[in-house]
């Protein structure tokens, strides 16, 4: 019996060559004309990343001595002080007054003017929180740095000095160590006054 004829499929060779115009992945890069990176080999990229991590590393080891610090404290102080913001603070003037003076002129803080009993003033700045005790160690400071700019070489008895006078504003004795000064209603600007203990009621501080 004959079949009819069949159409022969053709089986490829394996050994037969990919078709040459099969279509490669298209890219976004191709749709901008960005050209590709060039391949960089392995020894390269080892070179680079060394070479960025000796860079990270590479600093000169520098140690600096007290005076150097102090030095270089100074000379930044020394910048600060010729803001017109800071212009009223004397000369060698210290970090902390600067920092008393810029609290002082954002509101941070307070100053309040210490008469003492020969007539002199002390303008003292202290935190707007600040207490009794806080306000005679701010004294203390005032009048360590103030005769060490003139060149004083007088020891003062701080424990002697308060067993021997009052603070007192507007009246009253700033009897209590702890208690806030706002909380006598001082204010900024307000005047305290040193005055005498009497003898016969001396008491600590």
């Amino acid at each position: 019996m004959d079949y009819p004829d069949t159409p022969s499929h053709k089986v490829p060779s394996e050994s037969a060559p990919a078709q040459q115009n099969e279509e490669l992945p298209h890219t976004c890069a191709e749709d901008f004309n960005i050209p590709s990176s060039p391949k960089r080999n392995s020894e390269e990229e080892y070179e680079t990343s060394n070479r960025v991590r000796q860079e990270d590393v590479n600093f000169e080891d520098t140690t600096l001595s007290h005076n150097e610090v102090m030095d270089i404290v100074r000379t930044g102080v020394a910048e600060l002080v010729k803001d017109p913001l800071l212009s009223d603070l004397p000369a060698g003037v210290t970090l902390d007054e600067v920092k008393s003076q810029i609290a002082l002129e954002y509101g941070q803080a307070m100053k309040v003017i210490v008469k003492k009993e020969c007539g002199g003033i002390m303008p003292i700045v202290v935190p707007q929180d600040a207490t009794v005790v806080d306000l005679k160690h701010a004294i203390s400071r005032y009048v360590t740095l103030k005769q060490t700019r003139e060149g004083g070489t007088t020891q003062i008895s701080w424990r002697y000095i308060w067993r021997t006078y009052w603070l007192s504003f507007d009246g009253e004795k700033l009897s209590q160590n702890n208690k806030k000064l706002k909380d006598y209603g001082i204010r900024n600007r307000a005047e305290l006054r040193f005055i005498k203990r009497l003898r016969s009621k001396v008491e600590g501080v």
